[in-house]
């Protein structure tokens, strides 16, 4: 029997990470690095660091072959002192401590706010705000061709990481592969908006495309895909995911609002302003 492969995980206490932890405790030999430790792992497993401060990262990502890299300030609307701490900065230090670790593959929870910019166009902009009499079908499923977009310093944040990774595989032999993550919910019920039914990411189809990128080919040096539900009011093409990756969602959101739907609560995780640490973000 083949040993298991080392994944470390950041921001696994959020709402990606916990949609992922089942299954990859199953799979893997599951590791997770946060500020202040992640509950239900296991002390040797379980690192206390900062993706801000790259000397806390060393000891984390010495032996782990893939890091998936979740943590950062996950506000859309992040200000920007923030952004760059934990976004631009933290995610620098990520690419930077795999280099120096031997790290194999990074998977970097992008997101489809690096090209939100779309929204403002039609008929996206109907679909986001659940304007969905002002749509015709069919109308053009969006590619990873398309120019950058970012829809705030958030989106900015991703796609700055899609092309530093990009660098360190060229230049420093990481496989990198980018996962532009639609919108997993807390509830796992996109029922309560537009935007929600279009870009949801499932629970099952979350830990289904993170697990792919993890197993994927060594021959994949460098990719971006998306990853949504295969969702009826979809905004973005699966193509890719499916032929890089074969992901095949298992789920998808309906055409129509479900006005009985309990909406998403925002997760407060570690990298947002934390009351043991009010200096750090």
């Amino acid at each position: 029997m083949s040993e298991k492969k080392r994944v470390l995980v950041t921001g696994l206490s959020g709402v990606v990470g916990t949609a992922i932890r089942t299954e990859f405790e199953n799979r893997y030999e599951l590791s997770s690095l946060s500020r202040y430790g992640t509950k239900g792992i296991d002390e040797e497993h379980n690192f206390k660091g900062n993706i801000a401060e790259i000397e806390t990262l060393l000891p984390a990502f010495r032996g782990q072959d893939t890091i998936v890299h979740l943590a950062a300030d996950r506000s859309a609307t992040a200000e920007w002192e923030s952004a760059l701490r934990n976004n631009f900065i933290g995610t620098y230090n990520v690419f930077e401590a795999a280099k120096i670790s031997g790290v194999k593959r990074v998977v970097f929870g992008s997101s489809q706010h690096a090209v939100g910019g779309n929204y403002l166009d039609e008929p996206y902009c109907h679909i986001m705000n659940g304007e969905f009499e002002k749509v015709s079908r069919p109308y053009p499923l969006l590619d990873e061709n398309i120019r950058i977009r970012p829809s705030g310093y958030y989106g900015a944040s991703k796609a700055y990481g899609e092309s530093l990774g990009s660098y360190y595989s060229d230049h420093h032999g990481l496989s990198v592969i980018n996962i532009r993550i639609g919108f997993t919910i807390s509830t796992d019920d996109p029922g309560f908006g537009g935007g929600a039914l279009a870009l949801w990411l499932s629970h099952n189809d979350t830990s289904q495309i993170h697990a792919k990128a993890v197993d994927a080919p060594d021959s994949i040096r460098y990719t971006t895909v998306y990853a949504m539900s295969n969702n009826y009011w979809s905004i973005f093409s699966l193509d890719k995911a499916r032929d890089q990756l074969g992901y095949e969602p298992v789920d998808g959101a309906g055409k129509d609002l479900n006005p009985d739907s309990k909406g998403h609560e925002r997760d407060k995780t570690e990298y947002k302003q934390h009351y043991e640490d009010p200096e750090t973000y």
